[in-house]
């Protein structure tokens, strides 16, 4: 791993999950990037592999990197220039360098922004993606339910804040996947409807996926209150027609 940076995908939560391939980066990583909202606050990321950091013999060098939940450009691309800069210098001095993401790298993941800037700025870092398990399939497995089959289409919304847009979506896809931010999804349940789910649609929503105090719960559109069915950030919600 020397020079190298591996960046993991820890997957939704439980650490039985994490692949063995990433298991064995986390054992023997020099440095670990742990990406977080704000100071002070613990990176999900970390939370996950921490039984196996606490097995560890050497402890690793653990760096959070800020990455704040705004949408002011110029404050974004200086913090994907700074994070990618504290990353880069780790690499280039020789160190075994990890950097964690919840879920899987390639999907709505805040090393996107980091392996642009790395690409950019410092092409000389080599660099590894390790897959992870995405929290839709956890849920799925744990729901007992199919994301899709035969010909049917597959839709993906990151958040609900653009009702039109996620309308629009919805009316060409015969399952629906909303992801992240669970306090929308009460808004959703309406504007489904018009969307051409019948009150029989399965609707299928979970908190916490794979981790303690995960909440699961499958029924029908019509069995389904226009009340807020989620209070938690990272929630997901799956809509199949009927």
């Amino acid at each position: 791993m020397s020079g190298k940076l591996f960046c993991i995908g820890c997957g939704p939560g439980d650490p039985d999950l994490l692949t063995l391939k990433a298991a064995d980066m986390i054992k023997s990583a020099d440095v670990i990037f742990c990406p977080t909202s704000r100071a002070g606050k613990e990176s999900r990321a970390l939370a996950i592999v921490k039984p196996i950091l606490n097995k560890r013999k050497e402890k690793p060098e653990i760096i959070d990197l800020i990455f704040p939940m705004v949408k002011d450009k110029e404050t974004l691309n200086e913090t994907w220039k700074n994070n990618a800069d504290q990353i880069a210098k780790k690499c280039v001095a020789g160190k075994k360098v990890a950097y964690l993401c919840v879920g899987d790298p390639s999907l709505y993941s805040t090393f996107t922004y980091i392996h642009r800037e790395l690409k950019k700025q410092h092409p000389e870092v080599a660099i590894e993606i390790v897959p992870g398990v995405a929290s839709m399939f956890a849920f799925a497995s744990q729901a007992k339910i199919s994301l899709a089959e035969g010909d049917e289409t597959l839709a993906i919304v990151p958040a609900c804040y653009d009702l039109n847009r996620v309308k629009t979506t919805a009316s060409s896809c015969d399952t629906v996947i909303f992801l992240k931010d669970g306090r929308y999804f009460s808004s959703v349940i309406e504007m489904l409807k018009q969307s051409g789910f019948s009150e029989d649609s399965l609707i299928a929503i979970a908190q916490d996926v794979s981790e303690e105090g995960e909440v699961v719960k499958v029924a029908k559109l019509k069995e389904v209150s226009d009340s807020n069915p989620a209070e938690k950030y990272f929630s997901i919600m799956v809509v199949k027609r009927d």
